[in-house]
Formats: structure tokens, C-alpha cells, sequence
């Protein structure tokens, strides 16, 4: 079964692609995204991976916890659900 990472304090620099190919030497990667603000369209400095496994992603969390990516040490674990928020 997939799980869906949460990856935080990613470098600004960073698009949804590079993060595919950085995660990618932990297994296989079934989806990679980058969040963009809407309204400039720059990176909003984190994102979420999608491994193929569990064990692939235990192997992600454990690789890329803490590991220093263009000056900026990424926060990864395991992705909590979406809360539901009211709109405004």
C-alpha cells in the first residue's frame, strides 16, 4: 500500500519533478508534489511524496529526515489527514 509523506523546508527553488528524482533513491516514487501559492505561484517551501510501499517510505523517512538539501535541513514523516476547514 502507498503511504503519502509530508516533506517540509524544502529549498524555494525546489518544483515537483526535483523532489520525484531526490526521493526516488529511496524506492519508487508513485506521485511528488510541491504546494505553490496561488497567487504568485512560488514554492511555498514544502510538499508531499508518494512511495510505493511502506517499507520504501520508512526507507525515505529515515534517509531524508534532517538531510541537508541546498542549505536547508528537509522535515520529513508520514502525511496526516486533511482537516476540513470552513471557506471564508
Amino acid at each position: 500500500m502507498a503511504t503519502n509523506l509530508f516533506v517540509g523546508n524544502l529549498p524555494y527553488n525546489m518544483d515537483s519533478d526535483k523532489l520525484g528524482q531526490v526521493f526516488a533513491a529511496a524506492g519508487q516514487v508513485v506521485s511528488a508534489k510541491v504546494i505553490s501559492d496561488k497567487y504568485s505561484g512560488r514554492s511555498r517551501g514544502f510538499g508531499f511524496v508518494e512511495m510505493a510501499s511502506d517499507a520504501e517510505s520508512k526507507k525515505a523517512i529515515e534517509m531524508f529526515n534532517g538531510k541537508d538539501v541546498e542549505g536547508r535541513a528537509m522535515v520529513v514523516n508520514e502525511a496526516r489527514p486533511r482537516e476540513e476547514r470552513p471557506r471564508q
